[in-house]
């Protein structure tokens, strides 16, 4: 068996389930008034029709005036749940002529068939881009609604364009004037979103925006268009149709413009971000520089130092293979003065032997003389002439 709740606690959420219901929020209700009373400025009535009742309550005491006994009117307002009495009354915040009972039934019909139809689903509204360039307002240009848009949306960010397109937003063919608009713009590829918008007003003011034609070319609008219609309690058929509402054309120019100033902000931040990490980024490689740099100029020393050693080393055996050299040549040289000494010519002289020279020439043999030839004999002390004779 499921646990059972407490009375306050089911009377609590049938009263959520009614507030959070928007379409139950300032609704129209058309019927007859019976069994008016008043306590304490609270107006209490009933309306009815031929098959139910509704228990209203209105703490206006202004419209007291309006609602009589066995009158036929259309009441403003919203459904609420009392909580502790377990009651419900239609709270009245406005009366209205009996003529827009008949367009709220209006409105009723045409909703249920474009929902029907799936004019409303989530699943065909088109996104609102992020960097919104240029704005396309359709609305009238005597109003104060293009106004106000253009003061939001340019208190904010001063380099958003905005392009009025000047309809009816009331009266005769109004709603084909602004279907037009819708048609035009959604071609026009210097729009970046579309903004429907007009002040607030009776269910009757805002008919034009309740209509099958302006749903059906805002459903088929190639770009996204946000509602604005009315006040935030306002709720029209292209409110449902629309790929965003906003509450107020106010709101509207709000949703779709960035505060520059807080863009300039975020980008002064952004930019002392990257200058702090680009500092350190920057600290990180001359650390990783310098020790690179110690590294290598130990590597450098390492290597100069170990080269020097190998220089030195083979000059070291250069020299050394030099000194052998001229030594081994001094000993040759050496050797061969000791050659030439013995075999000089005046230390021959010296043992008292004497050179015979004829011509020029050494002469060794007697045979070797010419007798008509004077003759050099040469001693150590000098040298004399003689002449041959005999043989």
């Amino acid at each position: 068996m499921t646990e059972a709740i407490t009375v306050s606690k089911l009377n609590t959420y049938i009263k959520q389930i009614f507030d959070a219901e928007e379409l139950l929020h300032n609704i129209p209700v058309v019927g007859e008034v019976f069994g008016v009373s008043f306590s304490r400025n609270v107006i209490y009535f009933s309306l009815k029709d031929e098959d139910a009742t509704l228990p209203c309550v209105c703490f206006y005491p202004a419209l007291a005036a309006e609602i009589k006994e066995g009158d036929k009117i259309v009441v403003v307002g919203s459904p609420n749940f009392y909580v502790k009495g377990g009651k419900l009354n239609f709270n009245v915040v406005r009366v209205e002529k009996v003529g827009q009972g008949r367009l709220y039934e209006e409105f009723i019909k045409l909703k249920q068939k474009l929902e029907s139809e799936g004019l409303f689903d989530a699943a065909h509204k088109k996104t609102i881009p992020n960097n919104i360039k240029r704005i396309g307002v359709i609305t009238s240009r005597e109003g104060a609604v293009i106004q106000d848009i253009k003061n939001v949306a340019w208190r904010r960010n001063p380099t958003v364009d905005i392009v009025l397109f000047n309809t009816k937003v009331q009266g005769n063919l109004a709603e084909n004037e602004i279907a037009h608009a819708i048609e035009v713009m959604g071609s026009y590829d210097g729009i970046d979103v579309i903004v429907v918008a007009r002040g607030g007003g009776s269910l009757e003011d805002l008919w034009a925006y309740n209509t099958e034609i302006v749903a059906r070319a805002t459903y088929n609008c190639p770009k996204p268009i946000v509602s604005a219609v009315g006040h935030e309690t306002d709720f029209t058929i292209i409110d449902f149709v629309s790929d965003m509402r906003a509450p107020t054309p106010s709101a509207a120019a709000e949703l779709l413009t960035f505060n520059s100033e807080d863009k300039r902000s975020d980008l002064r931040t952004q930019i002392n971000r990257l200058l702090t990490a680009g500092g350190s980024y920057l600290a990180d490689k001359y650390n990783k520089i310098d020790n690179c740099s110690i590294v290598l100029n130990g590597l450098i020393d390492k290597a100069v130092s170990t080269q020097s050693h190998i220089v030195n080393n083979h000059k070291n055996a250069l020299i050394n293979a030099f000194e052998g050299f001229i030594n081994q040549k001094s000993y040759e040289i050496g050797l061969f003065e000791n050659t030439l000494l013995k075999t000089n010519p005046l230390n021959i002289l010296d043992k008292g032997y004497a050179k015979i020279e004829q011509a020029g020439k050494s002469i060794g043999f007697k045979k070797d003389l010419n007798h008509s030839q004077p003759i050099n004999i040469i001693f150590k002390d000098g040298q004399v002439k003689a002449e041959l004779k005999g043989e």
